[in-house]
């Protein structure tokens, strides 16, 4: 339906167009019914729809109407497979238009800085090229059908503890290489609807005002045309917002905020048009939303189930599987040990919990799997309710495991050990889930552990058992995905999208987490996750990108497009990947990128490329990426870009970030030359790296350098202390230092030329 927005905008009074800057109620834009301005709602999301009952409290998270409780973000991004969360976010939007829902708030595409944000699960990687891949996929099937999301939380949102408040110091390329592009490529390929600001400050500004990150970034550099909406009681000052570009604040602030907009423009602080155009960008989505809404009022419940399972099960990580104790078979004498096997940790908490359609459990699944040819024994272990040990409880475990031919233990963190509002103070397991699985450990030896948690965690145990699978936070088709697993109906083919450390103190941020007061600074800059272990050479306890399979692929025949290209041309790289194993699999094929000529602080590799591949036994497949500029390039903060330096990259093909198995090299060369100043502080050295720079200093100073051996450059020269001193030696140091065999003017002219 055609509308002239500006002219309805004409239409309205100051205090209408400041009303629209704010919600009815927690979940509801307003309605300004004399224009045919209609409300629209939003929910929560991201992995399920949570629509709160009538009446019910803000901070009511429990009470909702149900809904499909899909895997949480952790698990997709363990999936690494683009198409599926497509689906699932495809999905999900059924069941928002199911529901009258017009947005959709997610997905979650913060940084996981330390493994200790409770919020984890509902975000998806270390990584942010693998982060805004996974949240472009969701938000393009969320938007698929009619129905807006709310990429969130926009940004450097990376802790929970004194989320409000803490003021966040990152230096920009840190911020620009890890933190924002984490969020760039979403909002540039999926173009989603809205974007959530965060409640933290960020370099001293609260992101809720911060026009470097709202408008100058988001708008003007990235194209965003959506609207900004806060996060839940994130608004600091609304006026400043406003002129930041923050359009619409949630939830209702019982009208005072609307007022402050109102009065704000008729004394003259805030100029009407700034107005203006956060009303006009909150019209367009609301009337995209009514336009969009597609027909259909259910879905299909079991067939979304169904889809859950299936997400559930390729986002599992088999970390460990000694002597192929995996999969199972069905028969002996199983004895599944642990309250989760009954009553699964399916989900985090807080804002993201939803009610589900239907829950599954392992205990069940497996005796539907495999009881009639297995005999199921299945002994809780701990109490779900505590953290105290009961020696009854793990007695009885130990007594059906020696029983038993294998037990199967199930362990992780219970729901008060992470969720939104707080971090967790270590990476441990609940003391009763520790003590248990070494008491099994030591009566029977074959001994496999599911883990349910939302992040990683230590395992002092885990060269006692034979097997750990990793379910993370599986949603409400856990239990039938696990059995799956387990007995061999598909092969595990999920892989880290975080590392897993040793111990906590091995991480990055642990000296710098969660910050001082309200204050929290990102020492460990670039080096975030793998990229920390890997420059630190740091064995982690699992590497970013690590995952086991029932069977086994071969990696071969790497080849380039070119051996040399520019960085405004596309180079593509190609693999074969075959399946020399016996049994059906699916296989995540990763390309990283090492700068091996680099002047600069750069990570030894970075992750620009992957792929997820099914082959049957035998078979084999080529997979082609193709790598653009970005791929190579750093964010220079003195042109205020990203910049290629000249010179050899490696292209690294691996199983994971420490498995690489491939590799090629190829020459970029920069088409961009960033002109240099030079003055009386550069140094020989510097100027010779530069292109041209050592033909202009032989033209000017030859027989000084080659009397020190640096006349064919530093490639060239031969370490001594002699050479290195001069190597460094400022211009304004060389008439004393030669004793004016260069003389002051020839200086002055090498610079006059330089600089010309």
């Amino acid at each position: 339906m055609s509308r002239d927005i500006k002219k309805i905008i004409a239409e309205m009074t100051v205090e209408e167009k400041a009303s629209l800057c704010s919600g009815f109620g927690n979940w509801h834009t307003k309605a300004v019914e004399r224009l045919q301005i209609p409300p629209i709602m939003m929910v929560d999301g991201p992995h399920g729809l949570r629509i709160q009952f009538k009446n019910a409290d803000l901070s009511d998270t429990q009470n909702s109407l149900p809904a499909t409780c899909f895997p949480t973000a952790v698990n997709m991004a363990s999936t690494w497979d683009r198409n599926l969360v497509e689906e699932i976010g495809k999905a999900i939007g059924e069941e928002c238009r199911a529901e009258e829902v017009s947005i959709l708030l997610g997905p979650g595409a913060n940084i996981k800085r330390s493994p200790l944000c409770g919020r984890n699960f509902e975000y998806f990687s270390e990584d942010p090229y693998l982060s805004s891949q996974m949240a472009a996929s969701h938000i393009k099937g969320v938007q698929s059908q009619g129905v807006g999301t709310s990429l969130k939380h926009f940004c450097a949102n990376n802790q929970e503890h004194r989320r409000l408040t803490v003021d966040v110091k990152v230096d920009e390329r840190t911020l620009r290489e890890i933190y924002l592009a984490s969020f760039e490529e979403a909002v540039k390929q999926a173009k989603p609807w809205t974007v959530m600001c965060s409640y933290n400050s960020v370099n001293g500004e609260f992101a809720s005002e911060n026009s470097y990150l709202l408008t100058h970034i988001l708008r003007d550099e990235w194209g965003f045309e959506g609207f900004v909406v806060s996060d839940w009681g994130a608004v600091n000052e609304r006026v400043k917002g406003l002129k930041a570009g923050l359009d619409l604040e949630m939830p209702y602030s019982g009208g005072e905020r609307d007022k402050q907009i109102a009065d704000a423009v008729k004394n003259g602080e805030l100029p009407e048009e700034v107005l203006d155009k956060a009303v006009e960008r909150l019209l367009k989505i609301i009337f995209k939303a009514i336009d969009n809404k597609k027909s259909g009022t259910t879905f299909d419940k079991k067939a979304h189930h169904e889809l859950a399972r299936r997400a559930a099960r390729e986002s599992m990580v088999l970390l460990k599987n000694e002597d192929g104790i995996l999969p199972l078979k069905k028969q002996g004498k199983i004895a599944l040990i642990g309250a989760f096997a009954k009553n699964p940790r399916f989900q985090g908490g807080g804002s993201s919990h939803v009610n589900p359609t239907y829950l599954s459990n392992a205990y069940d699944a497996i005796v539907d799997l495999a009881g009639q040819k297995a005999e199921i024994l299945y002994s809780p272990g701990y109490d779900l309710e505590t953290d105290v040990v009961d020696e009854k409880l793990i007695d009885e475990a130990k007594e059906a495991a020696a029983k038993a031919d294998v037990a199967v233990i199930f362990a992780g963190l219970t729901d008060s050990y992470e969720s939104e509002g707080y971090d967790r103070a270590h990476l441990r397991i609940p003391e009763n889930h520790r003590l248990l699985i070494e008491a099994v450990a030591e009566v029977q030896g074959k001994t496999v552990v599911v883990l349910s948690n939302g992040s990683p965690i230590e395992m002092p145990w885990i060269d006692k058992v034979k097997a750990v699978l990793e379910t993370y936070l599986g949603g409400q088709a856990v239990g039938e995905a696990v059995a799956d697993i387990l007995f061999g109906e598909f092969s595990p083919c999920g892989k880290l999208a975080e590392t897993f450390p040793e111990k906590l103190s091995h991480n990055p941020s642990y000296l710098n987490f969660p910050g001082e007061g309200d204050s929290v600074e990102y020492r460990e800059g670039l080096f975030v996750g793998y990229r920390y272990y890997d420059a630190k050479d740091i064995k982690p306890l699992f590497p970013f990108g690590f995952g086991l399979s029932y069977t086994d692929f071969e990696y071969s025949d790497i080849k380039l497009s070119k051996k040399e290209i520019n960085d405004n041309e596309l180079l593509t790289v190609s693999v074969k990947i075959k399946n020399t194993g016996k049994m059906r699999g699916k296989e995540i094929v990763q390309l990283y990128v090492r700068d091996v000529e680099k002047s600069v602080i750069r990570p030894d590799k970075e992750l620009k490329g992957f792929e997820k591949i099914e082959l049957d036994a035998g078979e084999e497949k080529t997979v082609t990426f193709s790598l653009d500029k970005r791929a190579f390039a750093y964010y220079n903060t003195e042109i205020k870009d990203w910049h290629v330096e000249s010179g050899e990259f490696e292209i690294l093909i691996g199983k994971s970030s420490q498995d690489i198995v491939l590799k090629e090299v190829v020459t970029v060369n920069s088409t961009i030359m960033i002109k240099k100043k030079f003055h009386m502080n550069t140094t020989l050295g510097d100027i010779m790296t530069y292109p041209g720079g050592l033909d202009k200093l032989n033209q000017y100073m030859h027989e000084y350098l080659k009397k020190h051996g640096m006349d064919k450059g530093i490639k060239h020269m031969k370490q001594s202390m002699d050479t290195e001193m001069v190597k460094y030696t400022p211009l304004r140091c060389l008439p004393s230092f030669s004793g004016n065999e260069v003389s002051k003017e020839t200086v002055i002219k090498l610079l006059e030329d330089l600089n010309s």
